[in-house]
Parts: structure tokens; C-alpha cells; sequence
């Protein structure tokens, strides 16, 4: 039996109550993510508007801008990812494991981990 019990939120947004399942809640502390403050459907709308350049980036880099075409621009654990605004990020060049080609990454790969360039990333993730 679970320690959790199912809740219910209320959205930030839109004010809407939404239900946060004890096997959600359960999953969010495994992970160490904090409740979330937004229903799903504002967080989709947050997202998508995100991943088109809502949010300070170029138009399809939903990454605040940085890299070019073919770098992939990391992943999504948070933190601000905002576009400009000073110091440049350091990108490190690596090669595709997958296709060979070279590209560059925003964080420091790891031995021993796979990295992909932008289109196998996004072929891969479906």
C-alpha cells in the first residue's frame, strides 16, 4: 500500500483543479521533483509554446538559443534556459553516436553515455 493519497491542485494558470495521483506523487519524489503547480493541460501549452521559441529562443530551438541547427540543446531538467541576456554557454564538440557526425553540446559528455546530434536526438526521442 502507498504512503500517498490522491490530491487535488489547483492550477497556477488557469485556476483549474487538477488530480496529482498518489502513483504520480510517488514518482515526483523518487525523481526528486517538487509538486507540480500547473494542470496538464497548462503545462502542455507551456511547453509547446516553449518548444516553438516562446520563450526568448529562436524560432525551433526551443533552447534559449544557443548552438546551431545541428547541436542538440540538452535536456529537460530544468533551470532557466532563457536566450542572450550575458555570458555565452560553453559547448562541447563531440561526435554523433549514432550517424558520426560532429556537432557540439552544451554540457559535458560522459564516459561511457551516448550523444547524439539534433536529428538523431529527435529521431530517437519519437
Amino acid at each position: 500500500m502507498s504512503q500517498y493519497s490522491d490530491k487535488t491542485l489547483v492550477c497556477r494558470d488557469c485556476g483549474n483543479e487538477f488530480a496529482f495521483s498518489a502513483g504520480e506523487q510517488e514518482f515526483f519524489v523518487q525523481r526528486g521533483f517538487s509538486e507540480p503547480s500547473r494542470c496538464p493541460d497548462c503545462r502542455a501549452a507551456r511547453k509547446t509554446s516553449r518548444d516553438s521559441g516562446g520563450y526568448g529562443g529562436r524560432r525551433g530551438d526551443s533552447y534559449g538559443g544557443y548552438g546551431d541547427r545541428d547541436s542538440y540543446g540538452g535536456g529537460r531538467r530544468g533551470g532557466s534556459r532563457g536566450g542572450g541576456g550575458g555570458s555565452q554557454r560553453q559547448m562541447f564538440k563531440v561526435t554523433c553516436a549514432e550517424c558520426g557526425a560532429e556537432t557540439e553540446v552544451p554540457f559535458e559528455p560522459r564516459s561511457g553515455r551516448p550523444v547524439y546530434c539534433r536529428d538523431c536526438f529527435e529521431k530517437r526521442r519519437g
